[in-house]
């Protein structure tokens, strides 16, 4: 597998919210409309990615301050069929992306 392919997938879906699916938590939404799309926004510019959140460098996780909350962003790789894991990651073909957008609280 090709992390850098993988890390380029996850910060197209990460910075654009496209080839992937996005979900946020209720506790997010519960922040409202306009919160939300400022969240997006800085999931978007997040760039913190160190060794202790990004040990493989595919910029899968990322966890940050918000408004006096901890917000966690995760990204997840599923086969076609989102029921099992991705056999490989690096390949879009076989591979759906689900970014989950959450307090910190919730995970």
């Amino acid at each position: 597998m090709s992390v850098e392919r993988i890390r380029a997938l996850n910060d197209q879906l990460r910075k654009t919210l496209t080839g992937g699916k996005a979900f946020m938590t209720p506790g997010i939404a519960a922040l409202g409309p306009e919160a939300v799309q400022r969240l997006v926004t800085a999931i978007a510019t997040f760039d913190d990615f160190c060794m202790a959140n990004d040990p493989h460098g595919e910029h899968d996780f990322g966890m940050f301050e918000f408004e006096s909350s901890s917000i966690i962003f995760k990204i997840e790789y599923f086969d076609t069929n989102f029921e099992f894991g991705s056999p490989d990651p690096a390949d879009p073909a076989v591979t759906r992306r689900v970014i989950t957008l959450m307090l910190a609280e919730e995970y």
